[in-house]
């Protein structure tokens, strides 16, 4: 019997989303037989999700994904968080600008006879001076064109050996809007990805052919159900938002207060509430409209947090987050064996239990990486291997 479709969808979470993404997903290649993650026939992504669903869409694998973080060579194109938080001067000039002509309209508000408050009229105008982000993702853009233009890769939905999503919101009418499909699928992979990723306050809305877009996330927080109506009879998600839940992780917080941390950290944990409620509720509701189909989740646990208190800037941190997903997943692949071994038959896949009984595997070793002395190099054979492909990957850059 043929096999059904098989889709992959991921959901946001800001750089460090990304990287839980990529060490998760280096979990699932390693410990299911039977999945490539290169061969889905569905791609879904959402803000992160978006920017590495995008990858694996175009060949780049779990391993190369993971070197990305911790090397710094020529041909790997090493993934920088900074990459996602460039201050948008532009912005930041362009409406300081208005300010002139937005006080001097201001001034002959308040000089008419009016029953409206004086100084509430003002700062409602001032406010259009205000940014509407801080941080340019045109760099996130940048970075992808880069590594789509090699050789074997595409900047083009319509060149790709399979079918991929990627989901932003239309700021002025509120609605998704699925780059690659019919209608969508002109605009270049890259723009879609910086589109969505756009999270409002952090990032200017992207301008795409005369309209407005921002992060897909607002709407939904994984899109699943994009490839459910495509036939999917299996979709494989994973979402690295979750709400911490001290109590729960209680003795192993310092100040566990989240309000002694400052606004940030209540927004953080506002809206990671907000997205997971969200979601479960999703879920549901794709048990009861598509029986026929089997959805898998994974994500950290509520008392993960590690992933709430993460600085994802230092090469060490980005090194943590990597490996905790990874060896997080492979937690959850065993002790959720019994449920997902039939479920995976069902899809001619199956669960490896001696690559998840083995403690002693490591992630780094596993993509050809070793550590030493808290730096990361090369085993010495996968080390000529890397170097070859390297100069080759840059002769064909060229």
């Amino acid at each position: 019997m043929a096999r059904g479709k098989v889709a992959l969808a991921l959901a946001g979470g800001g750089p460090e989303g990304a990287i839980y993404e990529i060490g998760a997903l280096r979990a699932l290649s390693e410990s299911v037989a039977g999945l490539d993650l290169n061969q889905m026939d569905i791609y879904i992504g959402v803000s992160a999700g978006a920017f590495i669903a995008a990858n694996l869409a175009n060949r780049m694998t779990t391993a190369q994904m993971c070197r990305a973080i911790v090397k710094e060579e020529p041909g790997e194109h090493p993934f920088r968080p900074e990459t996602f938080f460039q201050p948008a001067g532009r912005e930041f000039f362009g409406r300081a600008a208005r300010i002139p002509k937005l006080l001097r309209e201001a001034l002959k508000k308040g000089l008419q006879p009016s029953p409206d408050p004086i100084l509430a009229d003002a700062l409602m105008r001032l406010g259009r001076a205000l940014p509407v982000g801080i941080a340019d993702n045109g760099p996130i853009r940048e970075y992808l064109e880069k590594i789509y233009s090699i050789k074997g890769r595409t900047n083009d939905f319509r060149e790709l050996d399979h079918q991929l999503y990627v989901v932003a919101t239309e700021l002025e009418t509120g609605r998704a809007v699925r780059f690659g499909e019919p209608g969508w699928d002109h605009v270049p992979i890259a723009q879609a990805v910086q589109a969505s990723t756009a999270l409002p306050g952090m990032y200017r809305p992207v301008q795409i052919e005369g309209r407005y877009f921002v992060d897909g996330v607002l709407l939904k927080t994984l899109h699943a159900s994009v490839a459910l109506e495509g036939g999917a009879e299996l979709v494989l998600c994973i979402n690295p938002i979750v709400p911490v839940d001290l109590h729960t992780a209680a003795g192993q917080v310092p100040n566990g207060f989240l309000v002694e941390r400052g606004l940030p950290t209540v927004l953080s944990q506002t809206f990671r509430t907000l997205i997971h409620s969200r979601l479960h509720v999703g879920l549901g509701s794709y048990t009861e409209k598509y029986p026929e189909a089997d959805v898998v989740l994974f994500e950290p646990r509520r008392d993960d947090y590690r992933m709430f208190f993460t600085n994802i800037f230092t090469f060490s941190s980005r090194k943590t987050v990597c490996e905790h997903a990874y060896n997080v997943t492979r937690r959850q692949l065993l002790s959720r064996a019994d449920e997902l071994d039939p479920l995976l038959a069902r899809h001619g896949m199956s669960l490896r239990r001696g690559v998840l009984e083995d403690t002693s595997r490591n992630l780094w070793e596993g993509v050809g990486v070793s550590a030493v002395g808290g730096e990361v190099e090369h085993q010495p054979t996968l080390a000529r291997l890397d170097r070859s492909l390297d100069r080759l990957e840059s002769l064909l850059a060229r």
